[in-house]
């Protein structure tokens, strides 16, 4: 049978994309931003910056100096992660990621979606739909999205393999086999995916499998525990194809994460321990109303850690870094981590 031989979860954020110096673009965007989750409440920016006054010198973590020190420990930590990647040389990639409104829009929005076709792209940076984003986008877009098309093969006898056990596990599955078109022609690959095809595959093309999670949009996010069992259904189909596939070798990613656009270094460290040691109870203990805006993205990283909960592979993390960029201590808790 096939077999799961390396996991590794990576924020995706766009300051990850973008030089430190530019930090501040994203800090615009916060300010002007009326709603910001945070531990289950939501906030403007100037209440924001009120509640959490007093809890760390805000001021010294968004200097450039420690911007720039955060950002060469971010980049050290995702070489590590594609370095390691290419050694491993796994046969097939399923990346697990969530959709904010990139194929899935108000007129359809599944909690759980996996991609079947036979092939998937991530399109080209297009000039156009940056002017359409704010200058704290537009300038992390290219960490997203290739100079040119990129077209990657996709594993579709284990995707549908996934389907089919999903719904026995009595899960609602949707599928979708072609990627959508729109007025400039094919949609790509979102940004959960399209950063881990271009920041650790480096461009090359190779077998994956999309799955994607509803972590954003009401009124249908999955829970974290269903993420969870989702993960071990998941799971159990890799180690369940067989035949001419029996030997293949199979790594999954987690995308996105952990808290933001509020930094909560101590929401992070008590799940991504909590991961690690196997702590269910911990998991599902944390309030629904938490896992909110990007924050929700954590839930890519509990589907990983139920799809290798069976596995006997352990959990490292490589770097924890908490990227602050305004004075309300908004950013991303960027971190990665290998299961080897």
């Amino acid at each position: 049978m096939a077999k799961i031989v390396y996991g590794f979860g990576t924020s995706h954020g766009p300051l990850l994309s973008t030089p430190p110096e530019r930090w501040d673009l994203r800090a615009d965007d916060d300010r002007k931003n009326p709603a910001h989750p945070f531990r289950g409440s939501v906030y403007n920016f100037p209440d924001l910056v009120a509640v959490r006054d007093g809890e760390r010198d805000f001021e010294t973590e968004m200097s450039l100096e420690t911007r720039k020190e955060r950002h060469a420990r971010n980049q050290k930590a995702l070489d590590v992660l594609a370095e390691t990647f290419a050694a491993v040389a796994p046969d097939v990639l399923v990346v697990v990621g969530d959709d904010q409104r990139e194929w899935f829009h108000e007129d359809n929005q599944p909690s759980f979606s996996v991609y079947c076709g036979e092939q998937v792209i991530n399109t080209a940076l297009d000039p156009e739909k940056m002017k359409t984003k704010s200058p704290g986008i537009a300038a992390a877009m290219a960490g997203y999205y290739p100079p040119a098309d990129v077209t990657y093969p996709v594993a579709s006898d284990l995707a549908q393999m996934i389907v089919a056990r999903a719904i026995e596990d009595e899960f609602d599955i949707a599928v979708t086999s072609r990627q959508p078109v729109g007025p400039r022609g094919i949609v790509g690959i979102g940004h959960a995916v399209g950063f881990v095809n271009r920041r650790i595959l480096k461009d090359r093309p190779m077998p994956i499998i999309p799955i994607l999670l509803n972590t954003y949009f009401p009124p249908n996010q999955p829970t974290a525990k269903r993420c969870y069992e989702f993960g071990r259904s998941i799971g159990r189909s890799v180690a369940a194809w067989g035949g001419e596939n029996a030997n293949k070798r199979v790594a999954v990613a987690a995308s996105g994460g952990i808290s933001h656009f509020v930094v909560d270094e101590e929401f992070d460290h008590r799940i991504l321990t909590a991961m690690k040691n196997h702590d269910t109870k911990t998991i599902f203990s944390v309030p629904e109303n938490w896992f909110r805006a990007g924050t929700s993205e954590t839930k890519n990283w509990i589907t990983v850690a139920g799809i290798l909960s069976e596995t006997g592979l352990k959990m490292e993390m490589v770097d924890y870094v908490p990227a602050y960029r305004s004075e309300g201590g908004t950013g991303c808790g960027m971190a990665f981590a290998t299961w080897r």
